[in-house]
């Protein structure tokens, strides 16, 4: 039951109920059709908190558009996990944390992939629930470890994983609830077991995101859940240089990073105290 997820845990069906929501729409980015069932009961009303926080009734929207933006962080994710498994040298993508997606169900992949699913022991159990009846379409291996845990390395190599040969990582939904401290610790494992020439992929807001006063009505709401966001920073290019990866960072509504869907102006980079989230990617050098 989703009952035993805790607070960091439940957002994953948060993201569940806006994919679920996005699938419903006639112009959709994409459609997921095992949203609405990860979702359960509780995402939806998780949603409804997050809407009524953006969409303040009889006034204008001042925070981010939490819908759009997700939808155009699935598409944006769909599309580079895909491209990186047609490179006939791509046998191996990892989810840290894997949430509630189910790229591994609902998208199409080569035969000669593994699909390695890392998260708490109780969100793959929820989504083992949800999705018992369904086969995915990859082979999806799950390895149920806190990615604080001092040896999750050891547990994904145990399913299966090779850490001498390129692989692809998505950290997607992560890097903001965690210190500092704790994703440059992450990102640093990461490399460490990852050859060079392995892509990379997270999404990541910078340090104005989480003090302007127009976004305290978004972050009050994560914060009274029990995971509020702790980290964001301007410079996500050196942030992943630190840890041996050459990367880009796209801004949602840049070109590449849009989909017709960004409703707001996209500040340039060097604009200072703008509110910005990154989608980064790149390789290990």
């Amino acid at each position: 039951m989703s009952a035993t997820l805790d607070a960091v845990e439940r957002t994953a069906l948060l993201t569940a109920a806006l994919r679920a929501t996005e699938s419903r729409r006639p112009d959709r980015l994409y459609d997921d059709p095992y949203a609405a069932a990860l979702a359960d009961g509780i995402g939806p009303e998780l949603l409804a908190e997050i809407h009524a926080a953006t969409f303040p009734p009889g006034r204008e929207r001042t925070l981010p558009s939490t819908p759009d933006y997700n939808a155009i962080r699935t598409r944006f994710f769909d599309d580079y996990l895909q491209q990186a498994a047609r490179d006939p040298q791509t046998t191996q993508i990892v989810l840290a944390p894997a949430g509630m997606d189910s790229r591994a169900y609902r998208l199409d992949w080569p035969d000669r992939l593994r699909w390695f699913e890392i998260d708490r022991p109780a969100v793959l159990a929820h989504k083992e629930r949800r999705l018992a009846a369904v086969t995915p379409r990859a082979d999806r291996r799950t390895v149920a470890v806190d990615l604080t845990a001092p040896d999750w390395e050891d547990a994904l190599q145990a399913a299966g994983y090779d850490p001498n040969v390129p692989s692809t990582w998505l950290l997607e939904g992560l890097l903001y609830y965690i210190p500092e401290a704790d994703t440059h610790r992450i990102l640093r494992r990461v490399a460490a077991i990852s050859a060079p020439g392995s892509r990379i992929a997270a999404d990541i807001v910078n340090a104005a995101a989480l003090t302007r006063p127009d976004m305290r009505a978004l972050l009050d709401v994560f914060a009274g859940w029990g995971c509020p966001w702790l980290f964001g920073t301007d410079e996500p290019e050196a942030l992943f240089d630190a840890h041996g990866y050459d990367v880009r960072a796209a801004q949602p509504g840049e070109t590449g990073a849009d989909f017709g869907r960004w409703p707001d102006t996209v500040p340039p980079r060097d604009r200072a105290d703008e509110r910005r989230v990154f989608f980064v990617h790149g390789r290990r050098r």
